[in-house]
């Protein structure tokens, strides 16, 4: 096969598309690297359409091979790649909420697309080269999308807007922010920021659309290589017969009387509708003409269309809010007593039950990745049980929506979350969606936010978040913003903006469209927008809890931190682990040491802590001149005892420094274990410790360690154990 390729200088790299050295036999297929990252894109799409398929039946996979990094997976018992990682879940995610919207509306073509990386550089996170790579493969399968997506990742580094930064420059910088669209649009924003101003979101969404362009162009530059063959889309097909009998039986009063403040309400006023229906149709249903359900999809689409109609022409919603309200907000906190932090947020009929446990430094989860292994000190789990919309289903492992709405949780609360220096906890936070009506994602952000404060994690700000939608005219141009979407404006709606933040600035956006993008004209008004409503969901969390606990809640544990020597740090592990072993087991702890040589013990109690730090202080404690100690006798010579002052480190008490007075015999002042009490008088050349007990004597005593009278002494002092 001949080999054809275009390559383009991109952000300080070259970005090149080729069809080999690999090739494949998926319908369109396509090698494409950035700088020494190599991706290979294969999509195959079927030019029929699948049947019984009730929705658009597409599969994104991003499949992150350990090798292309020079990495061996970490697990010593299964090497094999296995099921997708968090990451890898994400990246499938974000490469298929973009393309979607591409194909048309009831596309029933069975499409697949895999992303393999090849080659990683360990610089530039692959993910949005890996997307781009899936636009290419799709364009050579003439696959029926409407245009080429591209997508750049926009860093802010030292006040200035970087594409496509390296992992160092996001390590460094307050932003990290994917943005996807086509050669008109933006299509999907995705974002993690530290409180960063709207107006510089905006910014960088211009450059990242500019820079998205060049990208497309090089899509079709190398499309023109090939003659293609289009596969057309094989659209669901409508019985003409169902929405002419829907049209004459349903009216547009009906329709305007579906509404109510609660899902359940408006579901009974579509099921009536439903239920006459099938009666009116009862013999059309029966001759096999009509379908129950196709007559229930036709009503549904024809709902639809006048709920859109409603808004943009009366700016009526379903529930009767204006256009920019946010729902009936409710803040319980501390609502389970035995664990550390909980809350409840309910927004409208959506409500989240957040939960967050603290825990110590070796409770923090080990992410082993393609790129490297991250330990995360926070992390958000976010669940959606079948009850949450009255849905019978069986309970699987969490999904790709769980997990991307939980990875969105967790980067909005992260800038606000305390340094590891001044709160060494491990944080874990649990959202439980117990009832959902649209925005279920931005609820849990609300919720977490509220449980940690009540836990008593000194978080900088609060952060709240809300969803914006929007439905659009094509034909008339107009266009309405909606505020706080309900979960059938979503659904109906042509966007779900999501965006979370404080009263400084942003801390996370996720944006998804259905139709072909946005102007940045249009984001600047529905962040201006969104901005308003999280300062109303804000002012209600703080009227309930003003600030983080002061205190730590009673049952989290206890966690102290010593600062020792870092060479003393394989004093403390012992051989073999033996000293710490024995001290976590004497005192009912855990213990965690940095290569700082920063101990953290997590412990049950106040007295349990106490004793194990104490123990490592005496482990780790260097000796000074002039100390006084209560030290144990652990040998005994003809000149003298030894004292041990620490564990491992003793010293001598010469038999001339017993007593105020001769001692003839070691053993008639001391025996062995006794506690004698001594001072540190010299540290020689060799490190040796020479102690005295005579000293710390009053003049005039002389009495042994039990009390016994010593010979040739009249001293009457009993040394303490």
């Amino acid at each position: 096969m001949e080999l054809k390729e275009v390559s383009m200088e991109f952000a300080g790299r070259e970005f090149k598309i080729s069809n080999g050295p690999m090739t494949s036999y998926a319908s369109g297929y396509a090698v494409v690297s950035y700088g020494d990252t190599v991706i290979m894109a294969n999509a195959s799409v079927s030019p029929k359409a699948k049947e019984g398929a009730g929705f658009f039946p597409m599969v994104v996979d991003y499949e992150e091979y350990y090798f292309a990094a020079g990495k061996i997976k970490g697990s010593r018992f299964m090497k094999r790649e296995g099921r997708p990682s968090e990451n890898a879940t994400l990246i499938s995610r974000l490469i298929d909420r973009p393309i979607r919207p591409l194909f048309p509306k009831g596309t029933r073509n069975e499409v697949q697309i895999i992303t393999s990386v090849l080659s990683h550089d360990g610089e530039v996170n692959p993910a949005t080269t890996a997307l781009t790579a899936a636009s290419m493969a799709l364009l050579l399968a003439g696959a029926p999308i409407e245009a080429p997506i591209a997508s750049v990742r926009m860093g802010y580094v030292d006040g200035q807007l970087v594409v496509n930064p390296t992992y160092e420059q996001l390590e460094r910088g307050s932003m990290d922010l994917v943005v996807a669209g086509t050669m008109d649009a933006i299509t999907m924003v995705e974002a993690g920021m530290k409180e960063v101003p709207e107006e510089i979101v905006l910014e960088a969404l211009a450059m990242a659309h500019d820079n998205i362009k060049k990208l497309c162009q090089l899509q079709l530059d190398y499309a023109a290589k090939f003659e293609i063959k289009q596969i057309e889309a094989s659209l669901v097909e409508k019985n003409q017969g169902v929405v002419e009998a829907v049209a004459a039986f349903v009216t547009d009063d009906m329709l305007d009387g579906i509404s109510g403040k609660s899902k359940k309400e408006v579901k009974e006023k579509i099921h009536a509708i439903e239920e006459a229906l099938e009666e009116k149709y009862a013999t059309e249903i029966e001759e096999d003409k009509y379908s129950t359900r196709d007559l229930n999809e036709e009503l549904n689409y024809v709902f639809e269309k006048r709920m859109r109609k409603n808004i943009l022409e009366k700016e009526t919603r379903l529930d009767g809010r204006r256009l920019d309200e946010v729902r009936e907000l409710e803040i319980i906190p501390d609502v389970l007593p035995m664990v550390h932090g909980s809350a409840i947020f309910r927004r409208g009929e959506t409500m989240s039950l957040s939960v967050a446990t603290l825990g110590g430094p070796g409770d923090a989860q080990v992410v082993d990745t393609m790129e490297a292994d991250v330990t995360k000190r926070y992390f958000h789990h976010y669940k959606f049980p079948p009850y949450s919309v009255g849905d019978i289903r069986m309970l699987r492992g969490a999904g790709r929506r769980e997990i991307g709405h939980g990875a969105l949780a967790e980067r909005a609360l992260e800038p606000v979350l305390p340094s590891e220096e001044d709160f060494p906890y491990t944080m874990w936070v649990h959202s439980q969606i117990t009832r959902c009506n649209g925005s279920s994602s931005m609820a849990s952000v609300c919720g977490s936010t509220l449980s940690l404060m009540c836990a008593g994690v000194p978080i900088t700000r609060p952060v709240a978040g809300i969803a914006m939608g929007l439905v659009t005219d094509p034909e008339s141009g107009a266009v309405k913003i909606l505020t706080d979407i309900q979960g059938m404006e979503d659904f109906a709606g042509d966007m779900d903006f999501k965006s979370t933040g404080t009263s400084e600035g942003l801390t996370a956006l996720q944006m998804d469209i259905k139709i072909k993008g946005l102007s940045i004209d249009l984001l600047r008004e529905a962040l201006g927008r969104a901005k308003e409503a999280r300062d109303t969901v804000m002012a209600a969390m703080v009227a309930v809890l003003p600030e983080a606990r002061k205190e730590l809640s009673k049952n989290a544990p206890l966690i102290l931190s010593v600062k020792i020597d870092p060479d003393f740090i394989g004093k403390v592990i012992g051989k073999g682990g033996e000293t710490i072993q024995a001290i976590t087991k004497e005192c009912e702890v855990e213990m965690d040491i940095s290569d700082e040589g920063i101990v953290t013990i997590t412990a049950p109690d106040q007295e349990k802590g106490a004793k194990a730090r104490e123990w490592v202080e005496q482990l780790t404690y260097v000796p000074k001149v002039g100390d006084v100690f209560d030290g144990k006798v652990v040998r005994i010579m003809d000149f003298g005892a030894f004292v041990e002052i620490a564990p491992g480190t003793d010293g001598l008490v010469h038999i001339s420094e017993l007593a105020n007075s001769r001692v003839n015999k070691v053993e008639d002042v001391v025996k062995m274990g006794d506690t004698l009490k001594v001072k540190l008088m010299a540290i020689d050349e060799k490190g040796r410790l020479k102690l005295s007990h005579k000293v710390t004597l009053d003049k005039g005593e002389g009495r042994g360690a039990h009390g016994e009278p010593v010979p040739g002494t009249s001293a009457v002092r009993k040394v303490n154990g």
